[in-house]
């Protein structure tokens, strides 16, 4: 890929025509502080943001209706990018937070001396305890699965599992004033104000919440998308949240 400088990128008869940029992504971006770095440092086209869970992001770039993605989902991003090949022009490791699992203060679960995520999240199975989750298509709720899997245990239907079919923030608030648990990205965690529930388990490798930005195919490439991509990997890094570090690795074609 040739590189795209910066102030070739601002000065250029391409960028001053250009169109929106259309980047998806998701609400842990915008609900942790991570969408406002860019948004007020890009200085190129104007981006126009779509705010979704990952899964809708990554079905709105199936269908072409996005210039670049940013998600945390990677089982997801596998599924889009096997069954839409070269749908992904390039793939980019991005940055990585931390999951951890939330809950009340009294922790009537036990769940801070858990050995694992899995342990704490059985924990909170077998002591009947509140959890609610997002319900949806979001990455937290993929890897939220995905430790109830580890775990052997299949919440839906419970009495005490809430499904709040809506994004991380409404979610850790619907936690907080039924005094129960969920599993939240800690950079958003933090950036709420008002909670009552505390961090109660992390550190465990299945907690690493991995971002990863994608350039996506298009009919008609935005002439200042790979610019964008430059420039997130470098200056959009360089102003992460706490609670953000960015990711070892380059862009390349998905493999």
């Amino acid at each position: 890929m040739r590189s795209l400088t910066y102030a070739g990128l601002l000065t250029g008869i391409a960028c001053r025509n250009a169109p929106p940029l259309r980047l998806g992504t998701t609400t842990t971006v915008e609900q942790s502080g991570f969408l406002v770095a860019a948004e007020s440092l890009w200085a190129g086209p104007r981006l126009a943001v779509v705010i979704a869970p990952s899964g809708q992001i990554l079905r709105s770039a199936a269908s072409g209706d996005l210039d670049l993605a940013l998600t945390h989902a990677p089982a997801l991003e596998a599924q889009w990018l096997a069954g839409n090949p070269g749908g992904a022009l390039l793939r980019c490791p991005f940055v990585w937070s931390e999951f951890a699992i939330v809950g009340p203060s009294g922790d009537p679960a036990q769940v801070a001396a858990a050995a694992t995520a899995a342990d704490g999240f059985r924990r909170i199975a077998h002591a009947g305890a509140r959890f609610v989750s997002r319900g949806d298509s979001s990455g937290t709720h993929e890897r939220e699965l995905s430790i109830w899997r580890a775990a052997g245990i299949t919440p839906a239907g419970r009495l005490w599992y809430v499904e709040s079919g809506t994004d991380q923030g409404a979610t850790l608030h619907l936690a907080d004033e039924r005094r129960a648990y969920a599993l939240a990205d800690l950079p958003t965690f933090r950036a709420l104000k008002g909670l009552q529930l505390r961090v109660l388990f992390t550190g465990d490798s299945v907690l690493r919440n991995t971002y990863t930005l994608y350039l996506v195919r298009t009919a008609a490439l935005h002439p200042t998308a790979r610019g964008f991509v430059d420039w997130a990997m470098s200056t959009w890094r360089q102003h992460l949240p706490a609670g953000f570090t960015p990711q070892p690795g380059a862009c390349a074609p998905p493999s």
